[in-house]
């Protein structure tokens, strides 16, 4: 046997005791058992309100504010600034925006106003009395479009009878909420002695809402009004500012309304709504924070 062949030979011998040492040997396996797994996945705690509360809370505090956020100026210099902006836009708006904080148990901040300068003539309210005897005949003197009984209810209901505002004497209330409640509670226009709309001195209501227009703030509290326009002298716009913050106060609480004082005892205290911010705007200008308002 030649040399080659001896070498070839041994080669082959090893590659086979190779081979048999692997067959011989057992697979390792891996696995994990249901114990290990467990141990692994981590639950993640499940947060309170107050606890999710806080931590937006803190979330805020840590979000890029913008430079413009502590920047105030009077009411006067504000118009100014503005005024300068919408130089070419003398038939824009100023638009005042009223922050106000909602607490528990505080209701919309709404009310009725009446600018000492119109920024746009008032559209006219279409107002339906149900009253009946001596007072139904005050009410069409004063100027209600549409009053009767309890034969309105059917009209109201199918929609024959429509009106803007809706008043009703306290008599009446009673008989006529179980069904015009489901009706007119959505549209917001279901009378209520907490907003004034049941009452006996139906003349007198009616004749206080002549000439006057409907403020209301959104779910959050903010109120946004137009308050004046471009070529308005400052004079006047600031006359309008100042008078519309007055009833806005004074309907959240934040001024003492003489005439709620005398029957705090029958009606009970309203809550406070505390104003946070006062901003006056244009279109094309910024929201300006106002100092003194």
């Amino acid at each position: 046997m030649s040399l080659a062949a001896l070498q070839l030979a041994v080669r082959c011998r090893q590659c086979s005791g190779t081979l048999q040492l692997l067959r011989q040997t057992p697979h390792r396996q891996f696995h994990y058992s249901p114990t290990v797994l467990a141990r692994r996945e981590k639950k993640l705690p499940t947060l309170s309100k107050k606890q999710l509360a806080a931590k937006e809370r803190k979330r805020a505090k840590k979000a890029p504010k913008s430079i413009y956020d502590s920047e105030k100026m009077t009411l006067s210099d504000a118009v100014e600034v503005l005024r300068a902006v919408e130089v070419a836009s003398p038939n824009a708006t100023y638009e005042l925006v009223v922050k106000t904080e909602m607490g528990k148990g505080s209701t919309i901040p709404k009310g009725r106003f009446n600018l000492p300068r119109e920024t746009k003539s008032q559209g006219k309210d279409r107002i339906l009395v149900l009253a009946e005897g001596r007072q139904a005949e005050e009410a069409k003197k004063a100027g209600a479009d549409i009053v009767g009984g309890l034969e309105l209810v059917e009209g109201i209901i199918s929609g024959r009878y429509q009106a803007t505002m809706f008043l009703c004497s306290r008599s009446l209330i009673r008989p006529i909420t179980p069904r015009l409640g489901r009706v007119l509670g959505p549209r917001g226009l279901m009378p209520s002695e907490r907003r004034g709309t049941v009452t006996d001195d139906l003349a007198g209501y009616i004749r206080r809402l002549k000439g006057t227009s409907e403020w209301k703030g959104d779910k959050e509290g903010t109120i946004r009004q137009p308050i004046a326009k471009m070529h308005f002298p400052v004079s006047d716009v600031v006359k309008n500012v100042r008078y519309f913050l007055t009833v806005v106060k004074r309907a959240t609480g934040n001024i003492r309304d003489p005439l709620a004082d005398t029957n705090k005892k029958e009606a009970g205290q309203k809550p406070v709504n505390a104003i946070s911010r006062v901003l006056l705007s244009t279109q094309q200008g910024p929201s300006i924070q106002i100092s003194d308002a």
